[in-house]
């Protein structure tokens, strides 16, 4: 779950495909692609209650909320 979420978090900043398999240690970036990113959410109830887990950086604004 933690490479997931990780994944996740750098897609949603902006990070590449290819950045993103640089950090979870992946050759290709099809593979990190395939696994981890471009899935869509499909319970909105189960996405805001990961959302209240993830961390802030001070300084920074949520998307959609205080942050």
């Amino acid at each position: 779950m933690i490479r997931k979420t990780t994944a996740t978090m750098l897609d949603h900043a902006g990070l590449s495909a290819r950045a993103i398999a640089d950090q979870l240690g992946h050759a290709n970036p099809s593979l990190t692609q395939d696994v981890y990113l471009g899935r869509q959410v499909t319970s909105t109830h189960a996405a805001a209650a990961l959302e209240t887990l993830r961390p802030t950086v001070p300084g920074h604004r949520r998307v959609g909320g205080p942050g």
